[in-house]
């Protein structure tokens, strides 16, 4: 696999880095790994890194986009943080990321059995977990679908309120950076969200 460099990453369309994730994904998925000389990646990168893609996901240890993604060095700039929510330094990085680094694809990457979304849902409130997880509360007040069991332990709530966690965070990407907002009206970048199944190992998009 070939290392992207300011040639490459200039070339790639917005629609192409994201088929790149998904082919990627579906080699996860097959257990077939591209061969990668990671080595070599260390000594092509050490001059300065291309990267098509920025991904805002969870810190969970079963989340890592370089993994699911099948990707190597150099390739995405990686967000992580609890409940994939988003926040002014986290914008900040995603208009790094695009504006100055040419990444031409945002995903804010949500999943299933999130803990962060369990403990938004089950009103955890502890230290400072308290003020990240009431940036997951518009999504529980979106599902309205579910009349009972509006806890943690309801699989369905909670994979819901995931969903409905990236898809807030997308707009408000959007509502709250005229610098990303403008560059996707232009067609020079494309922000989607995407749900990561913990079970299988499958990436949905939502585009």
């Amino acid at each position: 696999m070939v290392t992207y460099t300011k040639e490459t990453q200039k070339g790639l369309t917005p629609d192409r880095a994201l088929n790149i994730l998904k082919d990627g994904n579906e080699r996860f998925v097959n257990n077939i790994k591209t061969n990668r000389n990671l080595l070599q990646q260390v000594n092509e990168t050490s001059a300065g890194q291309f990267p098509f893609a920025a991904i805002l996901s969870c810190i969970d240890s079963r989340t890592s986009a370089e993994l699911i993604f099948d990707l190597g060095l150099g390739d995405i700039l990686s967000i992580r943080i609890a409940g994939n929510i988003l926040n002014e330094d986290i914008l900040g990085s995603m208009e790094l990321a695009c504006k100055i680094a040419g990444s031409k694809l945002i995903v804010v990457l949500g999943h299933t059995k999130c803990g962060a979304i369990e403990g938004a849902c089950n009103n955890i409130v502890l230290g400072n977990i308290t003020a990240l997880l009431s940036k997951i509360k518009p999504a529980i007040e979106r599902e309205t679908v579910t009349i009972t069991e509006r806890n943690g332990k309801n699989k369905t709530f909670t994979k819901n309120v995931a969903e409905n966690n990236v898809f807030i965070t997308v707009e408000k990407i959007r509502e709250q950076s005229s610098i990303l907002n403008e560059m996707e009206q232009a067609k020079e970048i494309k922000i989607v969200g995407g749900l990561y199944d913990v079970d299988t190992g499958q990436v949905i998009f939502y585009e």
